[in-house]
């Protein structure tokens, strides 16, 4: 059951996508140039997206699983540091510079547009990288922990 929904639940994600033009990425880029000829049609869709996650999100604060019994993972910190700033930078850069975000550029990669292929092979090579760096800090956070409780007190 919980691959049936997963799967609903992205087809209609992907079909919300494609119909509101998020998966173009000339829509898109459009949306970010307000300098030049804005087109704010996107602000009314990540409104109505907002809308209605909000209250979804409201209600999963209040379970432990979901409608079909997976466990729910909310974040917990709402820490904000260089970390999250440097992410929130890459992020927007990469959206400004190529008009996809990753859930877009899977289904216009789904669609056949070799820019989106390249946007989505870009984007696992930057999960593979930071997967690396990730394992090589949480390395060495782990090796100062165990030298600094071997030294002498």
């Amino acid at each position: 059951m919980r691959k049936l929904s997963a799967f609903a639940c992205g087809l209609l994600f992907g079909i919300g996508l494609l119909v509101s033009g998020m998966a173009n990425p000339a829509k898109v880029l459009g949306f970010l140039d307000l300098a030049g000829h804005w087109d704010p049609s996107l602000a009314f869709v990540m409104a109505g997206a907002i809308a209605l996650a909000a209250p979804a999100f409201w209600l999963a604060r209040t379970r432990t699983s979901s409608l079909v019994g997976a466990p729910i993972q909310l974040p917990t910190s709402r820490r904000i540091d260089g970390r999250l700033i440097g992410g929130a930078l890459l992020f927007g850069a990469g959206w400004g510079l190529a008009g996809f975000c990753p859930g877009p550029a899977l289904v216009a990669a789904g669609g056949g547009q070799p820019r989106a292929w390249l946007f989505v092979a870009a984007m696992l090579a930057g999960m593979a990288i930071y997967a690396a760096l990730e394992q090589r800090r949480r390395s060495q956070e782990t090796t100062k922990t165990t030298l600094s409780s071997t030294k002498p007190h």
